[in-house]
């Protein structure tokens, strides 16, 4: 655990901003114990830890009533912050934590909170680790169930636990190295010590892969699915948009070329974070603006997790059989070209297909349609579906919720998710390290053994706990050396 060293005291409202029944003003520091005997006119004892206990909160210079509240009294280390911490439960009018926060200005050695402050020192005082920190961000900021599930995990020490086991193993290893380069020739090191730490540093480095390759569901999920709306013009996009935001978010207009910026708006699909982007009509134009329009949508459209290809159903042949075809031909137009390693199948993955105004196709030609595309291969799953009526809305949220589900996953099941860009570098740059020590293993030893431990600060810099320390106490209890 590390000590925390700053003596100052800080404050700050740990409540939302706003007129409120209850707001929370934390303090935390070693002049706590004095803050709370001055605001709450205590001349005896403190309160018992983490018992509330109804106060006349008054100004320390003036004596002047602020309140009536609940004090609570935190004896550290057994705080959020690992020091000495109180609470003040006030009535949440602006007025009133106006005034409590300026009372508690004006005492000495004690300051207004910086942003972030309060968990920088639970940090410091080995409270929580660096993912965790980053967990606890993400549940002050989750909008949907499952951002929420994603982020109690992640605070919860899951992902925290298992890169401090992938460090304690690296530890480990390279503590056996460095003990084979220093006292191998002394006899003091068993045979088939390198052997053990081989297979170690190939199991670690397989296991860490495997970790990475998951299409980045967590960070999806973290920071919002990427859902595409594009097609031709006058295919019924901006209508589709409107009907998924139930509200007006575009302007709907019989004249082709309405929409030429993108337009975005934040949905929640299914508890699941949808960030839906409406794009301009693909099509040859003359004009500048529209053109640029046209550019940015291709650019948005091969940067989509998921691109819903909206289709004017009266502009599909009358003969059904000539659908999937059309369809096809139509889909290479809006689609960037599928890279050779993906290939068309993986690329209609991220696509479904939204033949819109299906309520100006006659029944038993949409019928036939519906036979011929569930029967053809290659295609995305296609939806008919009229915005104008919402006839078919309900069968397409529910193909949409299952492929954004998807796309991010059960954030409670399996191992915990990578959920920050920033633990994905560290951990690449891990690997490559290890592939460092087998390069150099029969070569240098000393060079493979700086890959285990670039590789070992790497992990170190996702958690923020590693040290020389540590290393030496391994080699010393798992060797026994001089005794």
């Amino acid at each position: 655990m590390i000590a925390v060293c700053d003596a100052e005291t800080i404050f700050a409202l740990s409540s939302g901003h706003g007129r409120c029944g209850v707001a929370v003003v934390r303090v935390s520091g070693p002049a706590s114990s004095m803050v709370l005997r001055n605001m709450a006119g205590l001349t005896q004892a403190l309160p018992s830890p983490r018992t509330a206990l109804l106060r006349r909160i008054t100004d320390p210079q003036s004596k002047e009533l602020l309140d009536r509240g609940l004090v609570l009294w935190f004896q550290g280390p057994h705080s959020f912050t690992g020091e000495d911490s109180a609470e003040f439960h006030i009535h949440g009018g602006p007025a009133v934590i106006t005034a409590v926060l300026q009372a508690l200005g004006s005492l000495e050695g004690v300051r207004p909170a910086e942003a972030g402050e309060f968990t920088r020192r639970a940090f410091h005082a080995g409270k929580l680790g660096l993912t965790e920190v980053e967990g606890l961000g993400d549940l002050i900021h989750a909008e949907t169930e499952a951002q929420r599930r994603q982020a109690l995990r992640q605070m919860d020490g899951e992902l925290g636990r298992l890169y401090q086991d992938w460090g304690y193993r690296l530890k480990r290893c390279l503590a056996h190295v460095e003990a084979f380069i220093d006292f191998s020739e002394d006899e003091l090191i068993e045979d088939g010590v390198l052997n053990q730490v081989d297979s170690s540093v190939r199991q670690l480095e397989a296991e860490i892969e495997r970790h990475l390759k998951d299409e980045r569901r967590g960070e999806r999920l973290r920071s919002g699915v990427q859902v595409v709306i594009a097609g031709a013009t006058n295919a019924g996009k901006s209508s589709l948009l409107n009907t998924l935001c139930q509200r007006p978010a575009a302007i709907v207009s019989p004249i082709a070329g309405t929409t030429r910026d993108i337009v975005e708006t934040s949905l929640d699909i299914g508890g699941f974070p949808v960030l839906l982007s409406d794009t301009a009509g693909l099509r040859d134009s003359s004009d500048s603006v529209e053109r640029e329009g046209v550019r940015r949508a291709r650019q948005r459209v091969e940067q989509a997790d998921l691109t819903l290809v909206v289709v004017d159903s009266t502009q599909l042949p009358p003969d059904p059989q000539l659908v999937p075809a059309f369809l096809q031909e139509h889909l290479s137009t809006v689609l960037p070209s599928p890279s050779p390693e993906a290939g068309m199948e993986a690329a209609s993955d991220r696509v479904l297909l939204v033949l819109n105004k299906s309520d100006l196709v006659p029944e038993e030609q949409r019928e036939r349609t519906e036979g011929e595309l569930r029967e053809s291969t290659g295609l995305p799953p296609a939806c008919f579906l009229s915005c104008y009526t919402s006839t078919g809305l309900e069968d397409f949220l529910t193909v949409l919720q299952s492929r954004v589900k998807t796309l991010c996953g059960d954030p409670l099941s399996g191992a915990p998710s990578l959920t920050q860009a920033r633990h994905r570098a560290h951990l690449q740059q891990s690997v490559q390290a290890l592939i460092q020590y087998h390069q150099y293993r029969d070569q240098d030893l000393a060079l493979a053994a700086e890959g285990v431990r670039l590789a070992l600060t790497h992990l170190g810099r996702i958690t923020g706990r590693v040290g020389a320390e540590e290393i030496l106490d391994i080699i010393f209890r798992d060797f026994c050396i001089g005794k």
